[in-house]
């Protein structure tokens, strides 16, 4: 029994010190954590973050005076953060808007070089960045915009872009599909060949339109295309408006390469990265830019985790059918 109860006051002795080593583990994570973040976290002002969001400036191009925030667009325009196993992936929407928010409370600001290489995305998201940029010109009426395109330029990357005052793609970008799409399944057919049928409960005709395991309803077609054909409208209006067109007979959902587009008055030139910062210099009408970026310091649990873990797939989410200015071939 003493050999016993020995063992068993040795046992506790070590479950005592793992406990104490692994309280001071996290101890000095926290310490670790406090000094590396403490800084970006300090609120440096008594103003609202969100509201007046600052950033560090990489001083990206240029020699002159003229200071130029370049800001990138690309991907696919979609809010939400993509989870990942410890942390998340930022909001690519909010992280724009905010990018655009602080370039336009900076009165030093005199012009963004908005690089845009997207397929464009969400309805609200496409318009919301859209707003923002125009938002940013009407601050102070000596600003300038200038959209450079990678690669891809269609559909809510190419709305947003309205709000530039020059266009610049590179010789095989595409451009255009100005439209917009709504897409969804009907699996009606494949559940009565598995046996599989919908329960619905709602309360109203319309609130259970497009049940993938009902009949397709006209009615509920047609009021969804009057919805679609109301933000092709405004979409239509906007491209109209800012590049000078007589015609809508173009903005029919296709896309154009970069001599398509330029003899169509849909772009304003065609080059590289230098002929574009050299066309914006022209615009500004100086010699030479200051180019920055924006650059965020991540805290020191984000810098640890977020970016070295695997993403999080979303078993349980299931895509609605939603309002897209998207180019999906």
């Amino acid at each position: 029994m003493s050999n016993n109860g020995s063992k068993v006051g040795c046992w506790i002795v070590v479950a005592i010190l793992g406990l104490m080593l692994f309280g001071s583990f996290l101890t000095n994570i926290g310490l670790t954590a406090a000094l590396f973040s403490g800084g970006s976290s300090s609120v440096s002002s008594n103003l609202p973050q969100d509201q007046y969001p600052e950033y560090d400036e990489v001083w990206s191009y240029g020699h002159g005076d003229a200071k130029v925030v370049r800001i990138g667009l690309q991907g696919v325009i979609m809010r939400g953060r993509q989870e990942r196993l410890f942390g998340s992936d930022p909001d690519m929407v909010e992280l724009i808007l905010s990018q655009i928010r602080a370039a336009t409370i900076d009165e030093h600001v005199q012009a963004i070089l908005l690089e845009v290489d997207s397929p464009g995305g969400g309805v609200t998201p496409s318009d919301e960045i859209y707003a923002a940029l125009a938002a940013f010109k009407r601050a102070d009426e000596d600003r300038t915009i200038l959209v450079f395109v990678r690669d891809l330029c269609a559909s809510g990357g190419y709305y947003a872009a309205m709000a530039g005052d020059y266009i610049m793609a590179e010789p095989t970008a595409i451009v255009g599909s100005v439209g917009v799409i709504m897409q969804t399944l009907n699996m009606k057919g494949l559940g009565e060949k598995i046996g599989l049928s919908s329960v619905t409960i709602a309360s109203g005709e319309n609130k259970d339109m497009l049940n993938p395991f009902e009949d397709v309803n006209p009615q509920h077609l047609d009021m969804l295309q009057e919805l679609v054909d109301s933000m092709q409208n405004r979409f239509a209006s906007i491209v109209e408006e800012a590049r000078g067109l007589e015609s809508r007979e173009l903005l029919d959902g296709r896309v154009f390469n970069v001599s398509q587009a330029l003899e169509n008055d849909l772009i304003d030139g065609i080059g590289y990265w230098e002929d574009a910062v050299d066309k914006l210099a022209d615009l500004m009408d100086v010699d030479d830019l200051y180019i920055v970026r924006y650059s965020q310091e991540p805290g020191f649990f984000d810098s640890l985790f977020s970016s070295k873990t695997p993403k999080v797939p979303d078993f349980q989410s299931v895509e609605a059918p939603r309002f897209m200015y998207l180019w999906k071939p």
